[in-house]
């Protein structure tokens, strides 16, 4: 401001230029600008003005700086002219000072006019001459104080205003004799007493009985500063006629003044008596409902909130989970977690919780295991949502009565009933019941149908539909039966008439009487048994006995004569089981004796004249081979006729040793050719242990002699058993059985094309020449007479070139 003093253009004002002011207006001026406190100076009869840099910032910005400095007061301070005016007028005129503090002055800053409060000083500044020339202003502004004091007013007035008006009782007590400072209406209630008689009193004076414990409470809270919180504390105090008391939430909390200084406690005052009152009648009632639930005669769970927390049970419904104790306090999801059954359950409780509609069910199973007992069990079952006092659904209470045995029973009843009911069903029964004292007949829609009446009616009316020549003496049966010294057992057979068609029926009705405690009849129940077809059935077998009596004298005739003709059979099949042994006598015997000469006196020949037969000697060579073929022939057709003919299946054979034998006799074939052999572990079964042995000996010296000219023969056995469905269609064992051994004979010979498959088990079937691999042709028919001997089936699978594979199925007995 300086700078801007000492440019500003003076001579353009009242007070001349700067060099010839006067002494006394240059002293106050320097004075003014080098002050660090706010100041500014009207001078001369204009009032022109000058400030400092200190009160510059009370100008704000987009105000009165520059532009007031060296212009006359009353064009500066247009807007506050009628209060500054005769303040300046009053300095100038007296030359005495004036002082005001927190004084609004609105003063037009920052692009608007504000309300500013100031505390500030207006005093005469004289001349050389002692003469008043101007007014000095010192001041500072307090806008910032007086706007504190204003919150702290409008506080302190709203703090009154609330407690005064608060719901909750409200005291602040201060100084160690607990004054009461401040108190509302809603305390004075709380302790019956009339605000104006707590006001400015001590409050332990007037209430005596509440100094303990409150008053070591106030005293901790004013030392330490901390507030205390109660929360349900009991108190009373005495009232007009008596004692008041109840519950209350307290917050103690530390009265704190302006500086900081804790100079008493305020105390809030919730008054909780019926809250406790309502939660100890909660309490208590849910106590009682604990208790009624544990002490339930039938099982009683309650599940708790969205999560189906088992809250309580009693034993007999832990008892049904199974899983002791530690279900209590547990959501039913962490209990429930096994079964489908389990999850229906926990969907069924959803449902219940989230509709809030109860679920009724009887006879409800459940596979449970109780008391150890593992077992289906059936219950009762009821689901009833609980609701809070805002109506919505917190829990669901369920309820299981144990009804196994009614259930059981009911079922066996019901089970009973229903094969009884297919029984008179099957046996085409029809019931009735009769009640004595109002003579009205109930029958069953069979019963109605077989009268042609409905199925009400009186007992008359339907004594009506009886051939008439029969209905006396059936009333005098159903009189009979009413009497007291009766068993009330009748059966009778009698005629009706359809009431519509005319078409009879013979019907056969059984009655029993049912007796009241005194010996009275109540009611008949009965059965009805349609005997028409019966009754035509039994003239008809008369009919056809007779008949048939006749027809077997006849055909007895016929098997006298049959019978002769079947002894004739049976001699003739004996004859010819003694020529077929005969048979194989002469061929063991009378055919090879001549081949034996052939072979002997042609060995002779060939020692003695072979050098002198020339090309006899071949011929006399081929000779000796037919014969010889001869005899192999012959001796493979007797063993396979004895095979036809004699059999001894009846004992245990292991395959194993019969196999072992098998290639003992084979062993000098089998070094010959390099052959290795492979076999598993073979069964025992029942049959003939030649036989058997015949089958595998043929069966490896196959695989032996057709084997592969570059290759040493590699033969496998090996078994395992196979069910009966596993065979193919097309391959029938003469014995059924419900499993078979599968024992395979696998061997890298030649092989053979498979259609001859069915063919090489026919007697003297060869695929090969003779010149080529010898033999007869009949090894495999025997194999496969030896099989169907043990009730079994044989079958090959081969291809050229890649050996050949027979499969035996034995039975598994």
């Amino acid at each position: 401001m300086g700078e801007l003093t000492r440019q500003y253009n003076w001579a353009h004002t009242s007070l001349g230029p700067m060099d010839e002011w006067p002494a006394s207006l240059q002293i106050t001026v320097r004075n003014l600008l080098h002050s660090a406190f706010p100041m500014f100076l009207w001078w001369g009869p204009q009032l022109i003005c000058f400030y400092n840099d200190a009160y510059r910032p009370s100008l704000g910005n987009n105000g009165k700086h520059p532009h007031m400095l060296g212009k006359p007061a009353k064009a500066v301070w247009p807007e506050i002219w009628d209060f500054i005016g005769p303040l300046i007028e009053q300095v100038m005129t007296t030359a005495q000072s004036v002082w005001y503090e927190n004084q609004v002055v609105p003063i037009y800053r920052n692009g608007r006019l504000e309300e500013v409060y100031w505390t500030f000083s207006y005093s005469p500044a004289f001349d050389q001459t002692g003469q008043v020339q101007g007014v000095l202003v010192t001041c500072f502004e307090t806008t910032p104080q007086v706007d504190l004091v204003h919150q702290l007013q409008w506080s302190e007035q709203r703090f009154q205003t609330l407690v005064r008006q608060a719901s909750i009782a409200i005291i602040v007590l201060t100084g160690e004799e607990m004054r009461v400072t401040i108190v509302n209406q809603a305390y004075a209630r709380l302790i019956d007493r009339p605000v104006e008689a707590l006001q400015g009193q001590c409050l332990f004076d007037i209430i005596p009985e509440a100094e303990e414990p409150f008053r070591t409470i106030l005293k901790e809270v004013r030392q330490t500063g901390e507030p205390v919180f109660l929360y349900d504390q009991p108190y009373w105090v005495h009232v007009d006629g008596g004692k008041k008391e109840g519950f209350l939430n307290l917050v103690y909390q530390p009265f704190t003044e302006l500086d900081g200084s804790i100079t008493g406690v305020m105390v809030l005052c919730q008054d909780v008596t019926q809250q406790v009152l309502n939660r100890r009648a909660v309490v208590e009632s849910e106590l009682r409902f604990r208790t009624l639930i544990e002490q339930a005669p039938v099982a009683t769970c309650l599940f708790v909130g969205r999560n189906l927390v088992i809250e309580i049970a009693n034993e007999a419904m832990i008892t049904f989970f199974g899983q002791g104790r530690s279900i209590l306090n547990q959501p039913i999801r962490d209990v429930l977690i096994n079964t489908d059954a389990d999850v229906a359950a926990i969907s069924l409780l959803d449902r219940v919780f989230a509709t809030a509609e109860a679920y009724v069910a009887t006879g409800v199973p459940a596979s449970l295991t109780i008391n150890g007992t593992p077992g289906t069990y059936y219950f009762d079952l009821s689901l009833k949502p609980l609701r809070n006092a805002a109506g919505e659904v917190y829990a669901v209470l369920e309820t299981a009565v144990d009804v196994t045995q009614q259930e059981v029973a009911r079922r066996a009843l019901k089970e009973s009933e229903s094969r009884l009911q297919s029984i008179i069903d099957l046996a085409e029964l029809g019931s009735y019941r009769i009640d004595v004292a109002t003579q009205r007949i109930t029958k069953s829609p069979r019963v109605a149908e077989l009268y042609g009446l409905p199925e009400l009616t009186d007992v008359a009316t339907s004594m009506n539909a009886i051939q008439e020549s029969e209905r006396k003496w059936i009333s005098q049966v159903l009189n009979d039966a009413l009497k007291p010294d009766s068993n009330g057992f009748y059966q009778v057979e009698y005629t009706v008439t359809h009431a519509t068609t005319g078409r009879q029926r013979i019907l056969r009705t059984n009655g029993q009487v049912k007796w009241d405690a005194f010996k009275q009849p109540v009611r008949i129940d009965g059965t009805v048994l349609d005997i028409t077809a019966q009754r035509e059935l039994q003239q008809e077998l008369e009919r056809q006995v007779q008949q048939r009596t006749d027809e077997l004298w006849a055909s007895q005739q016929a098997t006298e004569r049959a019978n002769q003709g079947l002894a004739e059979a049976n001699r003739d099949l004996t004859r010819s089981n003694e020529n077929l042994q005969q048979f194989a006598f002469i061929a063991s015997h009378d055919l090879q004796e001549p081949l034996r000469k052939i072979q002997q006196f042609g060995d002779l020949l060939s020692t003695q004249y072979g050098g002198q037969l020339g090309e006899g000697a071949d011929h006399l060579h081929r000779m000796q081979l037919a014969a010889s073929r001869m005899s192999i022939l012959i001796r493979d057709l007797l063993a396979y006729s004895r095979i036809s003919t004699q059999q001894d299946t009846t004992l245990p054979v292991s395959l194993t040793r019969v196999v072992q034998t098998a290639v003992a006799d084979l062993d000098l074939l089998i070094e010959e050719t390099g052959a290795t052999l492979q076999i598993d572990a073979l069964p025992t079964i029942i049959g003939d242990a030649s036989q058997l042995g015949q089958l595998f000996q043929n069966l490896l010296s196959n695989a032996l002699k057709f084997r592969q000219a570059n290759r040493a023969p590699h033969v496998q056995i090996r078994c395992q058993v196979v069910p009966a469905s596993s065979l193919p269609t097309l391959l029938q064992p003469t014995r059924q059985t419900p499993a078979y051994y599968l024992i395979e004979v696998a061997d890298n010979g030649i092989g053979f094309d498979e259609k001859y498959t069915q063919r090489i088990f026919q007697v003297f079937q060869r695929l090969h020449g003779k010149h080529k691999f010898a033999g007869t042709g009949i090894g495999l028919a025997i194999c496969e007479k030896v099989v169907a001997n043990h009730g079994g089936v044989i079958w090959a699978q081969s291809q050229l070139g890649q050996g050949a594979t027979f499969r035996i199925y034995f039975p598994n007995q």
